[in-house]
């Protein structure tokens, strides 16, 4: 059990839809009435936008802030067009999209900075410090929290300085220095009780509650806790009450009270579902499976630590991956599946290794401060040297010999000094080298086969390659482009890469290459990263196993009432040439008659079937796994007539 895996960082306490920042501003060219009927419009929307948001409903709130930037920046508005990009940042971190979150904020940034919005610019660096913080990078958040603090005291605004201190509380609580905790969050409490800003208040309660949790004393945590959890209901602030919730339950789990540890978490469940909250929805559902698994209700414990990875995986938190991983190795250890139980316990020492990368190249930005010290540090002793020899020559004139020789030693002793610490620092940069070279390999390993990798990396080039005998697998959507007008871009996206995800996983189960992704299609070849006997055998598998995944998908999202995708799946078998194109932003891809003959294998198929053709039914035509349906002499563009058959598994 820990904390939320964000610092709990302070956005704003005065209401999404009433900005602390500069007053709407034209720009200089463009002068438009206040009674203009777009920008009356624009307000309208701008203030439905907040009403929806401060109601739970996330989705409408971003789509009428999209539809008043779209009048703002129309008639001219600048500064209203740097608000909603400042709010949209602001919805998307408490729904966990970190990516999006940075890219509106400094969207919004840009322009308070040409508006001359110092406090705009101020708020928006404390917003990007959250993300930055969020994603443990630490000492870029501590820099941008260091440039608002700057803008600050030339605004001499309380309540941003009582914000960003309240954050400075928040990374010593990450990095578990919890003396610095209290004194930070002490002086922002003050700041926030002396200008009345409750929501503040609350806010550091939680970060005293949490240091006093993990010090063991109990019955302060549980106090600071409780009371920012009246505080946040009494001021209807959903986040904070959120927050509060959830680490009332840790506070019980780790008192081993799991009845109110699972009656805190529900409650916060509940709020982060209404809110829409990923980051709160994942970790809390990993909780009350921590919890069903210490009350021996080890099926129920499955259920909810499965759900909580699933919305992990998707936000990319690796520890909260990892204690849903734990949590599924003890429960189905309980369950006596002990090969599961081993899966997941792999994937826990995986995850760990990551985890503790992660963190190693989070110090590496902090080298380069560490070199300066270690040369200031250096050059001030080497400068006491030189007075205090003055000093000795002025004074003991008989001595000068013997002060020769002091003086030597100590140069030479420093000399041996800076070589040495210069020595450890060589070392240190080596490792943190070693590290960003394996990660740059595993990146390059997950864009190109192994064997095709290592090539490049030896030659700088690749030989294409012929292979005699190789399986392709194509995938269509059937009707994609009247599906996707029924969707929004981002809701079309997400669906798309559901499905992809789950079939790179797929693929990398039954040992096939992952090809390329073309709009909605996906194409993966057998038998090229391996000589296996199986190959041909494994790719209809997978093929079988795609359909079912998207099957099973059409049922969630029709009983979610929202639209979804069928599938056509279409394999053929025979020779090919493998290679990469291109000189920039490279490709590695295959060709031949066999990849053509592939895609009329899918594109003359059929919904929810794998359709392959004659070549690869009389390579697997006697294996008993499999049931072939003929489907006769069927006429295929550019091919004329082929045989095809429908294949399943057997039952």
């Amino acid at each position: 059990m820990k904390k939320s895996w964000i610092v709990a960082f302070l956005f704003l306490f005065y209401g999404i839809g009433n900005p602390t920042h500069g007053q709407t501003k034209t720009t200089p060219n463009k002068v438009v009435p206040k009674e203009s009927p777009q920008k009356l419009l624009a307000d309208s929307l701008y203030k439905l936008a907040a009403k929806y948001y401060n109601a739970g409903d996330s989705k409408k709130a971003l789509a009428f802030f999209d539809k008043a930037i779209n009048i703002y920046q129309s008639i001219g508005e600048t500064q209203k067009v740097g608000n909603s990009y400042y709010y949209l940042g602001y919805i998307y971190f408490y729904q966990g999209n970190y990516s999006k979150a940075l890219l509106f904020q400094k969207k919004a940034m840009e322009i308070f900075k040409k508006t001359g919005d110092k406090k705009g610019v101020s708020e928006t660096l404390n917003n990007m410090a959250a993300v930055y913080s969020s994603l443990g990078n630490y000492p870029q958040a501590v820099e941008l929290l260091r440039q608002a603090v700057v803008i600050q005291e030339e605004i001499g605004d309380k309540t941003m300085t009582a914000v960003i201190t309240g954050n400075i509380a928040g990374i010593y609580s990450t990095m578990k220095d919890y003396d610095n905790t209290l004194k930070y969050s002490s002086k922002a409490s003050s700041i926030f009780k002396e200008i009345k800003e409750n929501r503040g208040v609350a806010k550091m309660l939680i970060e005293t509650g949490y240091v006093f949790m993990k010090r063991g004393n109990f019955d302060n945590a549980f106090k600071d806790f409780n009371e920012s959890l009246k505080i946040a209901i009494e001021e209807k602030d959903k986040a904070i009450e959120i927050e509060a919730l959830s680490n009332l339950g840790e506070l019980s789990y780790v008192q081993s009270d799991f009845q109110k540890a699972y009656q805190y978490y529900n409650r916060c469940l509940e709020n982060a579902e209404k809110m829409d909250y990923l980051r709160y929805k994942g970790t809390t559902r990993v909780a009350i499976g921590n919890i069903f698994h210490q009350i021996k209700k080890p099926k129920e414990a499955v259920e909810k630590c499965k759900a909580g990875l699933k919305i992990a995986e998707n936000l990319g938190a690796i520890s909260v991956k990892k204690d849903a991983c734990e949590c599924l190795y003890k429960s189905y250890e309980s369950l006596g599946n002990a090969q599961l139980a081993l899966q997941y316990y792999k994937k826990v020492n995986v995850l760990d290794d990551s985890l503790q990368l992660k963190e190693t190249a989070n110090k590496m930005v902090t080298m380069e401060f560490q070199k300066q010290q270690l040369a200031d540090s250096v050059a001030f002793v080497k400068k006491e040297a030189v007075v205090e020899l003055k000093h000795q020559e002025e004074i003991r004139q008989k001595e000068k010999q013997r002060n020769l020789i002091i003086a030597s030693l100590g140069v030479m002793l420093l000399v041996a000094a800076g070589l040495w610490s210069s020595l450890r620092f060589v070392r240190k940069s080596r490792a943190a080298l070693s590290i960003e070279k394996d990660r740059s390999e595993a990146l390059l390993l997950n864009i190109l086969p192994a064997d095709v990798a290592e090539e490049l990396k030896e030659k700088g080039s690749v030989t294409a390659k012929d292979f005699e005998l190789v399986s392709i697998l194509f995938t269509d959507f059937k009707s994609f482009t009247q599906t996707a007008e029924t969707m929004s871009p981002q809701s079309l996206v997400e669906e798309i890469n559901v499905c992809f995800q789950a079939f790179d996983l797929i693929s990398e189960k039954y040992h096939i290459e992952k090809i390329k992704t073309i709009g909605d299609a996906y194409m993966a070849a057998g038998g090229m990263a391996n000589t296996d006997a199986n190959a041909l055998k494994n790719t209809v598998l997978a093929g079988l196993e795609m359909q079912a995944f998207v099957k099973q998908r059409v049922i969630e999202n029709q009983q979610a009432q929202k639209p979804a995708f069928e599938m056509r799946l279409g394999i053929h078998a025979g020779p090919i040439v493998a290679g990469i194109v291109g000189v920039k932003k490279f490709q590695y891809d295959i060709w031949g008659d066999t990849v053509n003959t592939a895609s009329r294998m899918e594109s003359n198929g059929a919904v929810g079937k794998v359709n392959i053709s004659e070549t690869l039914y009389q390579i697997l035509k006697d294996d008993v796994s499999f049931v072939f349906e003929p489907r006769g002499s069927i006429e295929a563009k550019g091919k004329g007539e082929m045989s095809m058959y429908f294949v399943e598994m057997t039952v």
